[in-house]
């Protein structure tokens, strides 16, 4: 059993740098309030720590 994050998208794409919307879309998030549940590995993580004004992490879980 892995360990997972659940993560929240709490900010909008609109006027940010293409970068930030690919990371977003990388995630599985592109619309406001969403909520995924991913994998906690090194790379999840580097991509939310590059758009915490954007994610939200709201649980950790395992």
């Amino acid at each position: 059993m892995s360990k997972t994050i659940v993560v929240k998208q709490v900010g909008s794409p609109i006027r940010r740098p293409a970068i930030q919307r690919a990371t977003l879309k990388g995630l599985g998030l592109n619309k406001m309030h969403r909520v995924r549940e991913l994998e906690d590995t090194p790379a999840v993580r580097g991509m939310v720590n590059k758009i915490p004004h954007l994610v939200q992490i709201i649980e950790e879980r395992g």
